[in-house]
């Protein structure tokens, strides 16, 4: 087994659409979060707040800039994820493409890398 992050990315655009009717995304992910859990691969799955609340950290120059609210320059930004323990790549894509997402959306599937894959002070 192994750990896949879906994360999802939106656009404005999708954000707008999925937005227009909300209580039916939100039932739609909750549906879809029992799925996972029937199935017994679902670890975790967390939304994000809007990213006007939060700040941006860049590391681009001698010392680090805080700045309000994302890059301004973001088509896309990253609004939660879902992490899924399953046998493989190829059915952590399966899940992925059940996601209920609005039209625009995309899902990023990306590996977990294991405790034993992250280099350790001294090595």
């Amino acid at each position: 087994m192994a750990k896949y992050m879906l994360i999802m990315r939106g656009t404005d655009e999708s954000n707008v659409a999925m937005m227009a009717d909300i209580d039916e995304a939100m039932a739609a992910t909750r549906r879809f979060i029992e799925e996972m859990v029937k199935a017994g691969v679902l670890l975790a799955a967390e939304g994000l707040d809007d990213p006007r609340r939060g700040v941006v950290v860049d590391f681009g120059g001698e010392a680090p800039v805080v700045t309000d609210g994302p890059y301004g320059e973001t088509k896309e930004l990253f609004g939660g994820y879902f992490l899924v323990d399953v046998a493989s790549k190829e059915e952590a894509v399966e899940w992925a493409t059940r996601v209920p997402a609005a039209r625009g959306s995309k899902i990023e599937v990306r590996r977990v890398a294991g405790s034993d894959e992250v280099p350790q002070a001294g090595e």
